[in-house]
């Protein structure tokens, strides 16, 4: 396969981003595998131009185990596993996997490079030759008692960190303390690869009471309450609703400590076919502040791939409180997809209402039978720039949202399933899924007590 420079990618990275063509029609025109073109995007997207520096790092057994563990909890690929997780080349993680499901962690350890010493081996030859029959057996014995304390060290170890999701010094102290009645210390902390004091550092704390664990009860509860979508700000703030009171860097250490995080986003479907009908003018004009319902409504359609079918959402938000306020969802990006999600949204104008509806040029928007249903219900169009995707960000932050909370956090059976779960997503989401700008409360509560005393 050809190789190529770092100039190459970040051309055909840029090439995509720009939305010209497609990653077959880069793929094609390079010479490379679509598939590699999608990695390169990815990387880029999560650590810039840095993905494609040359890395001669050498990745430890933890690290090897954290990413395998990501893997596998997440369901990502090798190629997202790696832009995330910052390796170079997705085919070592494939490596890594096959050797950890054939020969275990043992087949994960670095080997040291270069031949062995000379000296070393002289030694061993002479102590072979001077060495009676029975200290052999006394050797092996020892070795066999070495290997058997490797085993129950590493299965403790798998054991404490699937449920923690990675190997931290405390997990480590905590198996040798399990541990050190049958085997030595000192041979045990070899093993966990720490230092002694380390260890007895973590002693005395495994001895004492733990003083966070009620707020690690109460942060488990509330991360999987909303399925790993809250990251430690968020969780802060809804442990002071619960009366746990505590710096957002302390729940940030204590998240650390228990392996618990937040995830990652992607890219949105570009429905722009040149002048197909009228423009309007960009009226909204980034001002995303609205003080009453009904005010300004932002709009868009993003594109989701799953089990080798697109699905296209079309939702319309509400800046004032930013709570969707209709959406429809289809497997083609036909008129009806747009015209369905305004039929709903129209259902939710009180008499009086003048709105400001606001969207990209896409050619669903240019319609005349769009524009006419707008004029009919005293709604003003507005329309972004071309190709200005910060004209309307409010609705760019929440397909962000959707992806990172929704598509990759979670696994599907099926479409099916997958079009369930983004009507419970969009559900949670205008009614659970508290806004700091709301005053930490979600879109609804807002609407309902605050908006509705003032």
């Amino acid at each position: 396969m050809a190789k190529f420079s770092v100039e190459d990618k970040l051309s055909a990275v840029h090439r995509y981003l720009q939305g010209y063509d497609s990653y077959n029609t880069i793929a094609a025109s390079i010479g490379a595998a679509s598939s590699l073109v999608i990695t390169w995007v990815k990387q880029y997207e999560e650590n810039g131009a840095e993905a494609f520096k040359k890395s001669y790092t050498s990745y430890s057994t933890e690290f090897k185990l954290d990413v395998l563990k990501y893997m596998n909890d997440y369901g990502t690929s090798p190629n997202e596993t790696a832009a995330i997780f910052k390796v170079a080349d997705p085919s070592l993680i494939r490596k890594w996997r096959r050797l950890y499901e054939k020969h275990g962690i043992d087949a994960l350890e670095s080997k040291k490079k270069g031949r062995p010493s000379l000296k070393k081996e002289t030694k061993k030859t002479e102590t072979q030759k001077s060495t009676p029959a029975e200290e052999t057996v006394e050797t092996l014995q020892a070795k066999v008692e070495h290997l058997e304390m490797e085993i129950a060290y590493f299965k403790k170890v798998e054991c404490f960190s699937s449920k923690a999701g990675k190997i931290t010094n405390k997990i480590k102290a905590q198996v040798i303390y399990e541990l050190k009645n049958q085997y030595e210390v000192v041979e045990l902390v070899k093993v966990a690869d720490i230092p002694r004091s380390t260890y007895y550092y973590w002693e005395k704390r495994l001895n004492q009471a733990d003083k966070y664990h009620s707020v690690k009860e109460a942060i488990k509860e509330i991360f999987h309450e909303h399925k790993g979508r809250y990251g430690y700000r968020r969780i802060t703030k809804e442990l002071k609703k619960r009366g746990f009171y505590h710096d957002p860097k302390t729940i940030n250490s204590l998240m650390n400590e228990m392996g618990i995080k937040c995830m990652v986003r992607m890219k949105k479907y570009k429905s722009y076919k040149g002048n197909v009908g009228k423009i309007a003018p960009n009226v909204l004009n980034r001002d995303f502040t609205a003080e009453n319902m009904n005010e300004k409504w932002v709009t868009d359609v993003t594109e989701i791939h799953l089990f080798g079918e697109k699905r296209y959402l079309s939702p319309v938000l509400d800046l004032c409180n930013g709570e969707i306020v209709a959406y429809s969802v289809m497997s083609r990006p036909v008129y009806k997809l747009v015209g369905d999600m305004l039929d709903q949204a129209i259902e939710r104008l009180q008499p009086g209402d003048q709105v400001i509806l606001h969207s990209d040029q896409g050619w669903h928007y240019q319609m005349r039978q769009y524009q006419k249903k707008l004029e009919q219900h005293q709604i003003t169009q507005s329309m972004s720039r071309k190709g200005n995707c910060l004209d309307n960000a409010v609705m760019e932050n929440f397909f962000g949202l959707l992806k990172s909370e929704l598509l990759y956090l979670q696994e599907f059976d099926s479409i099916e399933q997958f079009e369930r779960e983004l009507a419970d997503y969009i559900h949670y989401y205008n009614h659970k899924r508290m806004k700091a700008k709301l005053k930490d409360l979600s879109p609804v509560e807002y609407r309902t007590q605050v908006l509705k005393v003032a």
